[in-house]
């Protein structure tokens, strides 16, 4: 006992302090290791939360004002070829689907003005250019027979009007030689042609009921323009709203449904969601044309160009159900029963009450008896047909999308006007079209890959390094400590005691010291 005390004093010398001092060091790296892993996803996601968000100066900024991607827009024309036999016979309608005819696409963000709550408001400007090499040959000059659709809003809509209205509207068209299908080109289809009915509106209906075109196009107005005001959060306060759309043209809901949770417009774009997004996230997309916000739910895992990791989420089954089925739809149903039927969505309130219903294409998803009504429309199909988003979901990014839409026109037979007299109750499809993006630039998914897989990497290699060095740094000051204290027992033990001292260290009491 008396030699370990002997040993331990030793210890506490000057030249074995500093062996303690590189034990506590191996213990404090391997504990700092230990917190670096716990911690580093935290710090990783503050500096994610950082660059994605909207700040003038980024680089994700500049991609989100200008986006560095060529958008396409596959367009798909229903033309009907026995617009007699239907109308005079009662046969089906028989459609035959031309396209596609493909659009590439620039968009820009303009007039930017960042807000002291944490959004910023812009301008979408969006331009279309017809590609034929694209479109495999197929030309904007092609004609097609489609339903006439001013004449077929405003017959259905005077379906609840006086008779002698509806006999006057009958007189009007026969005059003007209005008929219920028209015959006109893809271009004109889509980016407008001059319409006898809306040009008569034009200059007989009162001043606030005037509607804003002149002209009749699916796509009227769309090209170039920029005319709708956006206000979106930017996520530099809240992360969870990054994208999200704040204000519509200075509103805050979209003022045609029933209930809050139906009349949101808190959807994102389409391009960027808020970013941590998982499985069971539900994503919104707000689209104006849609008249409400689509929501997007997980289906599966994918991978895109670059070999980035996705996710994809698509619409819930019955995102268009009818609200005969599900309760909650009534609040798309402003104006009673009844409502748009099982797969269909009633744009109608956000449409000049034209009766224009969505569906997904080939009536996806919807009553099989509304394909059935008409013939040449084949079985539809989710790998074709359904509307997608791939989002990278640390991010929040957009990977891959095809946003697909049909356009269909709900007609009513009104006896009154002779024009459409035999026309019966029928949704009629009129186009369909796909719109999205294949991939990103490869500067752009390889900051992705590179956000993606080098913070695991990093996290393991720092803290796995410090753990490493704690390690060794503790076992070699442990060993030296060990040979060190080794060594001094041995040195303390073969030492022989100085003359007239004892073991003890004390003074032999009977020692007399060297005689002369």
């Amino acid at each position: 006992m008396r030699i370990n005390r002997g040993i331990c004093g030793k210890l506490q010398g000057g030249f074995l302090r500093r062996w303690w001092a590189a034990v506590a060091a191996g213990a404090l790296l391997i504990i700092f290791a230990g917190v670096l892993a716990a911690l580093f996803p935290n710090i990783m996601e503050l500096i994610i939360n950082r660059e994605v968000s909207i700040r003038e100066g980024s680089r994700s900024y500049g991609w989100w004002k200008a986006p560095p991607i060529v958008p396409r827009m596959n367009i798909y024309i229903y033309n009907v070829t026995n617009a007699d036999e239907f109308l005079n016979n009662g046969d089906k309608p028989i459609v035959d689907e031309l396209g596609p005819y493909v659009y590439l696409q620039k968009w820009d963000k303009t007039n930017i003005t960042f807000n002291d709550n944490g959004t910023v408001s812009y301008n979408v400007r969006k331009r279309f250019v017809f590609s034929e090499e694209l479109s495999s040959g197929l030309s904007e000059d092609d004609l097609v027979i489609v339903p006439n659709v001013p004449m077929l809003s405003a017959t259905s809509q005077s379906r609840h009007a006086a008779r002698f209205l509806r006999l006057a509207m009958a007189s009007i068209m026969d005059i003007l030689k209005i008929k219920p299908f028209v015959e006109v080109s893809i271009g004109q289809l889509l980016w407008g042609y001059d319409d006898p009915l809306l040009k008569l509106a034009k200059d007989v209906v009162p001043k606030e009921q005037k509607l804003p075109y002149d002209q009749f196009g699916l796509l009227y107005g769309k090209n170039g323009t920029h005319p709708d005001m956006y206000t979106v959060f930017t996520g530099t306060s809240d992360i969870t709203k990054y994208g999200m759309m704040d204000r519509w043209n200075g509103k805050d809901s979209f003022q045609h449904w029933t209930t809050d949770q139906c009349d949101n417009i808190l959807g994102g774009d389409g391009s960027i969601f808020p970013p941590h997004i998982s499985k069971q996230t539900v994503l919104k997309v707000f689209d104006k044309d849609l008249c409400r916000t689509l929501p997007l739910v997980f289906k599966e895992e994918v991978a895109t160009a670059g070999d980035v990791p996705g996710y994809r989420f698509v619409p819930p089954k019955d995102v268009f159900a009818s609200a005969d089925r599900i309760s909650a739809q009534e609040c798309y149903c402003p104006s009673g029963p009844p409502c748009a039927p099982e797969g269909t969505f009633n744009v109608s309130k956000c449409q000049y009450d034209s009766p224009v219903l969505l569906s997904f294409p080939h009536f996806y998803l919807a009553d099989p008896a509304l394909r059935e009504a008409v013939v040449g429309i084949s079985p539809p199909d989710a790998e074709k047909h359904q509307f997608f988003i791939d989002v990278q979901p640390l991010m929040g990014t957009t990977l891959r999308a095809r946003a697909r839409v049909q356009i269909n026109l709900a007609v009513s037979q009104v006896r009154d006007i002779k024009q459409v007299a035999s026309f019966p109750d029928i949704i009629f499809p009129i186009m369909w079209f796909e719109d999205g993006v294949d991939g990103l630039p490869e500067e752009v998914t390889s900051l992705l890959k590179m956000a993606v897989d080098v913070p695991p990497i990093a996290r393991a290699g720092l803290a796995g390094a410090m753990a490493a060095a704690g390690i060794i740094v503790l076992v070699g000051a442990l060993f030296c400590l060990a040979r060190a204290a080794k060594r001094q027992e041995k040195l303390h033990l073969s030492n022989p005691l100085p003359p007239g001292m004892t073991k003890q260290g004390n003074i032999n009491p009977g020692f007399q010291g060297p005689t002369k």
